[in-house]
């Protein structure tokens, strides 16, 4: 085994460092946790919502709406809608808010790999 397999600071690249310490990756790092933290629990909420329901609130989640379609089919088809939308909000965030930094900062590496 070789010094540099062993030593962990030895595999880190100097270039990559140098742009850990940017208020480019900073804000990048900000941008995305500020979405995806909150999303993340307010989906795991909202699911939890459902199996709760599902579990203590039987006679509410059997209540039919519509012939014989009740509120825990609604609330099941509701997941998915949820889902979607997710994917497609974080879709329309990230190219608007995530990518122009992304790519900046994946200019100056390639820059710095020169």
């Amino acid at each position: 085994m070789s010094t540099q397999e062993s030593d962990p600071a030895a595999r880190h690249d100097p270039v990559y460092d140098e742009l850990h310490e940017r208020a480019e990756f900073t804000e990048l790092r900000r941008r995305y946790r500020g979405f995806v933290f909150p999303a993340t629990v307010a989906f795991l909420v909202w699911y939890l919502l459902y199996v709760v329901m599902s579990n203590w609130a039987g006679d509410f989640m059997s209540t039919k709406v519509i012939g014989n379609i009740n509120v825990a089919l609604v609330f099941g088809l509701l997941q998915f809608l949820t889902t979607f939308l997710l994917a497609w909000a974080y879709s329309r965030f990230s190219t608007a808010r995530l990518d122009p930094l992304a790519r900046e900062l994946d200019a100056a590496y390639e820059e710095g790999k020169r």
